[in-house]
């Protein structure tokens, strides 16, 4: 907890807990065996309280209260070396992951209020994955009593349960195997009730479940002397302008140091202080090709040398993407060969329609992506302003073409051309694009069909020797089959007079000339 003035912190102010998860017996014994030797039992202590605001079988948010109760429920002296214990204690929950505090700007009373927003407790397995947090308690309490603690976590599987005896195979069957949704009706009122219920959403957290980047992430980073820096000042209280800088950088994985950079440099705001979408992107775009270079140059570096151990990789932040859509199964495509063991028609389509391009052109390739066809995907996106949705269909439509064994290369001119039709078509929707698609495959097949035909009659083309297309052109010749008619006298005496004209004309001609 940043406290820069205690006067800003004192049982006089206002909060309220918020927490989306319960406490199993799991969960309570890695507090009291885990946490507690690590940020000591009077944290533990705010922390139980904090969680008690809320009745145990709910969720939510607690009733809005002053701080007083926390200082005489915990017995601590309202004064200032209590505001500074209490504000110790809960910066070493927020250290360790259990608590994240928000302070809130109440323009009404010109004052602040506080938000305690409670995180679930890791499990054993993620807590013992994590180095920092494991080698806090082995400073703690020793080597020797972390691995003990680790091992009354778990109980071993049974000897005749050996993996290597027995072939594990996973025979469960997934959801639309079972259960078959209505999806061609929308219940509106059904979306809206449920909109309206969920009133409760971490602020931290994006919809897939992970971390997104706040303000307060941005304004850390920020440089206080940059010109900039009144126009993300004002981001503090502008969600709109947060969710648009969050896609971007979940679309381009920008980390928060890396969106600060981004931020800081000209042409990004406006002179009254929005957010350049189109500027903040191709930025973001440079970067983005930039950290792709970079990390094909360590990737093939690292081949070079021999891993001596290994490391788990971790995965950067994402931010906040638009809302999930779903996909009408009318408009479901089919699998690519490349997928099917990956993931089931369902999975692929929902994929298709919500990941950005940049991750979708990811899951094809098993290494990078190449640096053509990115550069191609990328002016088809911030050139031409195709959607993303319309992307994705589109690269489905093109490795589902190549994979079908067909000659089309996939380059440049090749993909341009079909994005540009497209455009002219008005497809802007995942819908239109998925018909789009369709159509062409029938058009496609008309035409091999015709061309089959047309190549099954009789004309023929000259080729040279060295296997190319002959430069002369080829010239239709006449052939007497013995089908013409015989002439009769009348028509060959006809003729025979035309003749003797023309030839009198052509020595009168010759006579005339000196």
């Amino acid at each position: 907890m940043r406290m820069s003035n205690l006067h800003h912190f004192t049982e006089h102010h206002r909060y309220c807990v918020s927490r989306e998860f319960g406490l199993s017996s799991v969960d309570a014994r890695m507090l009291g065996s885990v946490y507690q030797p690590m940020v000591g039992a009077f944290a533990i202590s705010l922390y139980r309280l904090l969680f008690e605001h809320i009745p145990a079988e709910a969720i939510g948010y607690s009733p809005v209260e002053q701080q007083r109760r926390l200082f005489m429920t915990l017995g601590v002296e309202p004064n200032e070396k209590g505001r500074k214990y209490i504000v110790d204690q809960a910066s070493r929950l927020e250290a360790v992951g259990l608590l994240q505090t928000c302070r809130i700007f109440v323009a009404e009373t010109d004052d602040y209020m506080y938000e305690y927003e409670l995180l679930p407790p890791l499990s054993p397995a993620d807590f013992f994955a994590t180095q920092h947090l494991t080698l806090l308690l082995r400073d703690k309490i020793g080597k020797f009593a972390v691995l003990s603690l680790r091992e009354q976590f778990w109980n071993r599987e049974p000897e005749e349960w050996s993996r290597r005896s027995i072939g594990k195979e996973n025979i469960s069957l997934p959801f639309y195997d079972i259960f078959q949704l209505n999806t061609h009706v929308i219940d509106y009122e059904l979306e809206q009730a449920l909109a309206e219920v969920a009133t409760v959403k971490q602020p931290g957290m994006r919809e897939t479940g992970e971390p997104a980047i706040g303000y307060s992430d941005i304004i850390l980073r920020f440089p206080r002397e940059s010109v900039n820096r009144v126009h993300v000042e004002k981001l503090r209280f502008d969600h709109t302008q947060m969710g648009m800088i969050n896609y971007v950088a979940h679309k381009y994985e920008l980390s928060p140091q890396d969106l600060s950079r981004l931020l800081d440099e000209d042409g990004v705001f406006t002179p009254d202080g929005e957010v350049i979408l189109d500027a903040l992107q191709y930025k973001a775009s440079q970067h983005f090709r930039q950290d792709m270079k970079r990390q094909e140059k360590r990737e093939v570096a690292a081949a070079k040398v021999v891993a001596l151990r290994s490391a788990a990789a971790v995965e950067g932040d994402d931010s906040i993407a638009p809302l999930e859509q779903s996909v009408e199964m009318e408009y479901y495509v089919e699998v690519p060969p490349q997928f099917l063991s990956k993931c089931d028609i369902h999975q692929y389509n929902m994929m298709l329609r919500n990941e950005p391009y940049t991750r979708l052109l990811q899951t094809f390739f098993p290494g990078a992506v190449p640096t053509q066809l990115m550069d191609t995907f990328e002016k088809i996106d911030l050139n031409y302003k195709l959607s993303g949705e319309v992307i994705n269909v589109l690269i489905h439509y093109l490795m589902t073409m190549v994979a079908s064994g067909g000659d089309q290369r996939m380059n440049r001119n090749f993909v341009e051309a079909i994005a540009s039709n497209m455009l002219v078509k008005q497809v802007n929707t995942y819908e239109k694009a998925v018909r789009y698609i369709r159509d062409q495959t029938k058009v496609k097949g008309k035409g091999s069909a015709t061309g089959s035909t047309a190549s099954g009659g009789t004309r023929q083309r000259s080729y040279s020797k060295a296997g190319g297309r002959s430069g002369k052109a080829e010239i239709p010749i006449v052939l007497d089959d013995g089908s013409a008619g015989t002439v009769s006298e009348e028509e060959f005496a006809a003729m025979m007079k035309k003749a003797a004209e023309i030839k009198a004309s052509k020595k009168k001609g010759v006579s005339k000339t000196p």
